[in-house]
């Protein structure tokens, strides 16, 4: 089995995800937000634009 030849957890010695212990999660984790804030905004302008067209 690749990368290791034992099929269990045994093999594991360390972390897998190479920027593991570093500030790199928390910034992903900011971008993600972030990202996500915009995404909801801008739908709700979106929608909001719509609705008020479809009002009139």
């Amino acid at each position: 089995m690749f990368p290791y030849d034992k099929a269990d957890w045994s093999a594991v010695d360390g972390p897998m995800f190479m920027l593991a212990n570093t500030a790199w999660p928390g910034i992903f984790t900011a971008i993600a937000a972030v990202i996500c804030v915009w995404v909801l905004v801008a739908g709700n302008r979106s929608e909001q634009a719509q609705y008020e067209k479809a009002e009139k």
